[in-house]
């Protein structure tokens, strides 16, 4: 038995061994017991992430996949859960410890997998996995370049991140249009950001939202008084702003006084 890919899904199957362990063995497993595989299909990275000292659990919608797995993986089937990870409230099994995520993810909505990752992330100190290409390569991009964006500065605020290497369509089945990138996220030691953490989510996403614009035109939202307008910061487009300067500008309209 194998498992059809659906479209909607935005299923494309690895079918590389090597370079599924690749991506298993870039996990430290250090200062956690669980991992969680988003989408596993019919397990070609279950496998060896099976082999190694720690508990794996598995989330799939997709129910053709979860038979599979049942069938042909029978030690795993307590640990599989039939849910959207979008949706799904992840405490239900892991209950406030710490665990890593690992998958290829469907591009569809790899985006929102980070965002939620980024939202739990004082339970989850490494993430590895699979987006599309031109997605990893922003997520690890750095100020100055061309692609660096909300989800670059979202993400290096909490973690380190690290483009591990890039995938031919070749591998998969049905091959995606386009190559896809590994890419791995350490949490880092101290991810506690000294400013008020919902105003820099708002920070940076207003300020790319016109990233041609100075952030004294894309930020005028927050009415900001002449007296901070006239700091040199404002004068700079969001993707000349490190992550730290972020938090530094964050700091800025926080203590703002019109």
């Amino acid at each position: 038995m194998t498992v059809r890919a659906k479209k909607h899904l935005g299923q494309h199957f690895l079918e590389d061994e090597s370079i599924a362990q690749q991506i298993a063995d870039s996990l430290s497993l250090k200062g956690y017991n669980d991992v969680l595989e988003i989408g596993p299909g019919m397990g070609v990275l279950t496998k060896y992430l099976l082999k190694k000292d720690t508990t794996t659990h598995v989330i799939e919608i997709d129910t053709e996949s979860v038979d599979y797995l049942k069938n042909n993986y029978l030690h795993l089937a307590d640990r599989i859960i039939e849910k959207d990870f979008l949706k799904y409230d992840l405490n239900l099994v892991f209950e406030d410890k710490p665990f890593a995520i690992i998958g290829n993810f469907p591009y569809n909505i790899s985006s929102q997998i980070l965002f939620k990752t980024l939202e739990m992330r004082d339970q989850i100190p490494e993430f590895s996995g699979m987006f599309q290409k031109e997605v990893a390569m922003r997520i690890c991009s750095k100020e100055g370049s061309k692609v660096y964006g909300i989800l670059s500065v979202l993400t290096q605020a909490f973690y380190d991140a690290e483009y591990l290497f890039t995938v031919p369509p070749t591998v998969f089945n049905p091959p995606p249009k386009v190559d896809s990138g590994v890419l791995l996220l350490k949490r880092k030691e101290n991810y506690d950001l000294p400013c008020d953490e919902k105003l820099f989510f708002r920070v940076v996403k207003t300020g790319f939202q016109q990233r041609r614009k100075t952030l004294r035109n894309s930020l005028k939202t927050f009415n900001l008084s002449d007296n901070l307008k006239a700091n040199i910061i404002f004068g700079q487009r969001p993707e000349q702003l490190s992550v730290a300067q972020f938090i530094e500008l964050t700091s800025l309209i926080e203590n703002d006084e019109n």
